[in-house]
């Protein structure tokens, strides 16, 4: 892998981060609240752009630590669209850290579900465009 990161064939990270010791818990490891709001973050793009506007985040259907996630790690969000509603959108987020620069090792430490609704500017719902061509 070397310093290229993650790679998960065919698709490129939303978001890339390195956490620092402002993030840690007391026990060294990365707070859970830091990882869920990069996912947050991450799942945020493609429903964004798939709305075309403005989106809340409506609920977080599912989050599962695997490992813990450690400063000085290269976290790599993988973010899906994976349904379409009349007014929502779900996205699944995978996370990977890269660790050991000198000897790279790359773990899954994060998995997600976000679901958002897409909104207009005062806050009320509307419909997720139709998809173009």
């Amino acid at each position: 892998m070397g310093h290229e990161g993650v790679k998960i064939p065919g698709r490129e990270p939303v978001l890339r981060v390195m956490p620092m010791p402002a993030d840690m818990n007391g026990n060294g490891d990365i707070f859970g609240g830091w990882v869920m709001a990069q996912c947050d973050v991450a799942a945020a793009i493609p429903a964004m752009r798939r709305a075309r506007g403005r989106i809340a985040t409506v609920a977080v259907n599912s989050f599962l630590f695997k490992q813990p996630i450690s400063v000085g790690d290269i976290v790599s969000f993988y973010a899906e669209i994976v349904k379409v509603g009349r007014t929502s959108i779900t996205v699944d987020i995978q996370v990977f850290a890269e660790r050991h620069p000198a000897n790279p090792v790359v773990v899954k430490v994060t998995e997600a579900q976000f679901t958002y609704v897409a909104i207009n500017d005062d806050g009320s719902k509307r419909e997720v465009p139709a998809q173009p061509g």
